[in-house]
């Protein structure tokens, strides 16, 4: 479900020309545009952890999940609607209509997190949670302060992205705990090393790719995208665990 939202990512992310080095050269433009990446995922996964914790914590609220199993589907129309338009069609750039595309695609994927959650046990998502927000901090420091250029990478892990979502189709027909297990091993693994990968794109620098100053939101975006795909990976893990 999540796998494909890295593809739209990369039709909006380009070689950055000489225009964007010089902006990147001024040590505050970087540190504003870092600023308003930050901050704009902050709120997104506040928001989300609220639609999480409402999920899993009240008997509610899961009783009207389970009643209106549609609304999962209309969020995901509504996700990849506004996510397409973000990232393929300009439209990131453009005030105010890249922050009402964001708020829909923050929403939307926020109840789509909460439908995920609705079956887990309240102890698995909390310590998927948890865990997530381990990786998510100690990558980010890593890759803030590590000499290494990972966005060379970044080819690479398209392909391994595309294997992935092959890997996945395929598992719609091949059922068992094993395949699942390896599975969400290898996305969690996937989107850690995207996250990376994303992180030194919007620090700059002298990393071979990264984020025009212009594209805050698309920023934000790509890091959100990350950091949920780690949380689903890790949760379904979990849960596979502490059935076995």
């Amino acid at each position: 479900m999540y796998a494909n939202y890295n593809d739209s990512m990369e039709a909006g992310i380009q070689q950055p020309n000489m225009d964007q080095f010089d902006a990147f050269s001024n040590k505050s433009v970087r540190l504003a545009f870092i600023r308003k990446v930050y901050g704009i995922l902050s709120l997104q996964l506040a928001i989300t952890m609220g639609f999480v914790l409402a999920f899993t914590l009240s008997d509610e609220v899961k009783g009207f999940a389970v009643r209106n199993s549609w609304m999962l589907f209309v969020a995901l129309g509504f996700s990849l609607v506004s996510l397409i338009t973000l990232a393929c069609c300009g439209v990131h750039r453009t005030y105010p209509s890249n922050l009402v595309c964001l708020g829909i695609f923050t929403l939307a994927e926020s109840v789509m997190i909460g439908f995920t959650t609705v079956f887990r046990g309240t102890e698995i998502v909390l310590y998927a949670v948890a865990i997530t927000a381990v990786i998510v901090i100690s990558l980010t420091l890593f890759a803030f302060q590590t000499k290494v250029d990972f966005t060379a990478f970044n080819g690479i892990l398209f392909v391994c992205l595309m294997v992935f979502m092959l890997f996945g189709i395929l598992m719609i027909f091949i059922k068992g705990k094993t395949m699942m297990l390896i599975y969400s091993a290898l996305g969690a693994l996937l989107f850690s090393a995207y996250l990376v990968v994303d992180t030194q794109m919007i620090v700059g620098g002298n990393h071979k790719l990264q984020f025009s100053p212009e594209d805050y939101i698309l920023g934000a975006i790509t890091l959100y995208v990350d950091i949920i795909n780690i949380f689903i990976h890790i949760l379904q893990l979990l849960d596979i665990a502490t059935r076995s």
